[in-house]
């Protein structure tokens, strides 16, 4: 198996700085991708890998917690999900993390 050079992505300030990033470059990593297939570096993730990577991990699972959130804050969180192909429920979680970094570099710097 022979190993693609390391693939560098920049920071973006924010999604269209990125979406026009990703479409300026499809071409190129449209290949890498595709030589990293051939060279079986990459694969299909499977439902068994997948499985068996989550059975595998050492990281534990995340607490459980529960909230409450106003119905129109979901409506507004289930809305943007969708228009970035997330589960809800995924792009929630996301939220509290975002934030809370941005703080903490805030904080720091």
């Amino acid at each position: 198996m022979k190993k693609q050079p390391k693939r560098m992505i920049p920071s973006f300030a924010n999604e269209t700085e990125e979406a026009k990033w990703w479409y300026a470059n499809r071409e190129t990593h449209a290949k890498q991708l595709s030589a990293a297939v051939k060279s079986g570096e990459a694969a299909v993730l499977t439902k068994e890998r997948l499985l068996q990577r989550i059975a595998t991990s050492p990281k534990p699972p995340a607490p459980v917690v529960a909230l409450s959130i106003p119905q129109e804050d979901l409506a507004l969180a289930r809305k943007q999900a969708r228009e970035k192909g997330l589960p809800y429920q995924t792009y929630i979680k996301s939220l509290p993390h975002e934030t809370l970094s941005a703080r903490e570099r805030r904080k720091a710097g």
